[in-house]
């Protein structure tokens, strides 16, 4: 799975995502409610931890907006704010449950599981397209204006994670974490030579690219230049 936490408490945050790494999901992070909306309702998310209390926009705003822009991916609301009558402002919020501070990471984990099974028509994703890109998660298929595109394994799975934050910079680190499970830089060019690879199987013969560079800063994929 792929989980987005919404958490401004950064020892809190690193506590769920690294025992959601441990349990095999994919665990992302954002710090207050306005980044953590855009990136809910742009990305693709198969589940979200929320807190209440966030800068920015609160956790039932967050919630709110999603819903009404016709969200429904599993939301768990996790607070400090444990009576009744709170539990009962998150659910109504939006939310698919509610779990309150202090809690044990086990059940938090429980709880989620529960949610995306029970949701798992609407939240797992199994089909991603950026223009005339699609990748078939299923199949693992890929194929460029319904032309076949055959990829390395370690090609895939780059591409997946480009395809899942398309529109996004994807910096070296976020690659060399995500896609090679490295938490150091190896001061190697294994990254450019793989992209270099992958720009050759996707973009060329077409008429539009979709893999940029952004000096500086990382990859992009997405049918407009970033200049």
């Amino acid at each position: 799975m792929r989980i987005l936490v919404i958490e401004d408490d950064h020892d809190t945050a690193n506590y769920i995502a690294r025992g959601l790494q441990e349990a095999g999901h994919q665990a992302e992070h954002a710090a207050d409610g306005s980044d953590g909306f855009h990136r809910a309702s742009t990305e693709a998310f198969d589940a979200l931890i929320v807190d209440r209390m966030l800068p920015a926009l609160d956790g039932l705003t967050v919630i709110h907006k999603l819903r009404d822009g016709g969200h429904t991916m599993p939301v768990l609301i996790l607070s400090a704010l444990g009576e009744v009558d709170d539990r009962v402002e998150g659910l109504r919020a939006g939310s698919d449950d509610y779990l309150t501070k202090p809690f044990a990471f086990a059940e938090l984990l429980a709880r989620l599981d529960a949610l995306v099974r029970r949701g798992d028509n609407e939240a797992v994703t199994t089909h991603i397209q950026v223009s005339d890109l699609e990748m078939d998660l299923l199949s693992r298929e890929v194929k460029r204006e319904g032309q076949a595109i055959q990829l390395q394994p370690r090609e895939y799975r780059l591409l997946e994670y480009l395809l899942r934050h398309h529109g996004q910079v994807v910096t070296r680190t976020m690659l060399l974490e995500n896609v090679w499970d490295y938490h150091f830089d190896p001061q190697t060019n294994v990254i450019d030579v793989h992209i270099s690879r992958l720009r050759g199987k996707i973009d060329k013969g077409f008429s539009t690219p979709l893999l940029h560079t952004v000096r500086g800063a990382g990859y992009l994929l997405r049918e407009t230049s970033p200049d």
